[in-house]
């Protein structure tokens, strides 16, 4: 087994369509993220209450993290400045890959936050890495 130590998995806002689409499918594949030695973490600047009525509604099998004071999107370049309907400051969606040296090993954001992330596209770069 690979350790890159953490996946995380950044999204705008919890109860809404896109996100519940992008949190839920890491939910189904946690054993192929296991089996990677990732340990997912889902982020966004919703409240920790709202995270957790969120993750046990819709049995999410890892931790959900509330950045409400943005450092942390800001820190990965995750930081949605106009997100949409007004709403400023959430985290863009998208994905990073930190490897066990503590360095960003893959990152991908999609353009337009109705887009999905490409979770093939992730898969297969934690594959690659996996094998190197």
């Amino acid at each position: 087994m690979i350790n890159y130590g953490l996946y995380l998995n950044f999204f705008p806002a919890a109860f809404t369509r896109v996100c519940t689409e992008q949190i839920c499918p890491n939910r189904d594949d946690y054993s192929f993220y296991e089996s990677m030695g990732a340990a997912v973490i889902g982020i966004s600047v919703d409240m920790p209450f709202s995270l957790k009525v969120f993750r046990e509604q819709h049995r999410i099998n890892y931790d959900l993290l509330s950045d409400y004071n943005k450092k942390t999107i800001h820190e990965y370049e995750m930081y949605h400045c106009n997100f949409t309907m007004g709403i400023r400051g959430v985290a863009k969606r998208g994905v990073t890959v930190i490897g066990e040296n503590g360095k960003v090993a893959y990152s991908e954001e999609t353009a337009n936050p109705g887009a999905q992330v490409n979770f093939s596209q992730l898969k297969a770069e934690l594959i690659a890495m996996a094998g190197n």
